[in-house]
């Protein structure tokens, strides 16, 4: 029997320190390069498989402290050790090179469940 991959809703929310920029010397745009490398970072973890992402922001003012959240990323993980590894870019990734991480301008959550099938255990009707 082959384990099937976790299917992985990473929620990410910005809060209002993003907002407030520039502060600290680091602007927006240090944000972004730090948001985008994390993205990349999460895409290329090995046992992950990146389905697709989603965008809010034009649809909310201001900070997301839960749902809805600001932005999505689907992806396929091939287990929670994977998924705890990408939540925990989060923690590691540097903006603007000055040690401040990119936590302190948004936060992620992960919902782990499975694609959505029928599970083996029902049976259809003819």
């Amino acid at each position: 029997m082959s384990t099937q991959p976790l299917r992985v809703l990473f929620c990410i929310g910005i809060n209002q320190n993003f907002f407030d920029l520039p502060a600290d010397g680091i602007t927006i745009g240090d944000v972004w390069q730090s948001f985008v490398s994390m993205m990349d970072q999460l895409k290329a973890l090995p046992g992950i498989t990146f389905i697709g992402d989603i965008d809010d922001d034009a649809h909310m003012v201001g900070p997301s402290e839960g749902w809805p959240w600001t932005c999505y990323l689907l992806a396929d993980a091939d287990s929670q050790e994977t998924v705890k590894a990408g939540v925990n870019l989060l923690r590691t990734v540097e903006v603007g090179g000055n040690g401040i991480k990119l936590w302190r301008f948004a936060k992620m959550e992960a919902r782990i469940g499975r694609p959505l099938t029928v599970r083996e255990d029902v049976e259809l009707p003819d």
